[in-house]
């Protein structure tokens, strides 16, 4: 499911100027998660995450690549790193 997820909104990522480090989809309690991991040069801010989450949703819609209800969690590649 990643590769094709992947394969739907990566040239887009591509055309703005950013990079599609990791798609991951993964349960946590009783919620799924479709994780994007975007990177650029130079930081990654909120701005950025908000800026991919606007331009996928919509090709996500369409496309449907996932049945069940999830929510999408557009982060930067330095996430969580000290």
């Amino acid at each position: 499911m990643e590769n094709k997820i992947r394969s739907l909104i990566e040239k887009p990522i591509n055309d703005n100027n950013y990079q599609l480090d990791e798609v991951k989809y993964e349960k946590e309690d009783n919620n799924y998660f479709l994780r994007i991991i975007i990177d650029k040069d130079g930081i990654v801010d909120i701005d950025d995450c908000v800026f991919i989450n606007n331009l996928i949703s919509p090709i996500l819609d369409e496309n449907d690549p996932i049945k069940e209800s999830y929510i999408l969690d557009v982060c930067s590649k330095e996430r969580g790193r000290e």
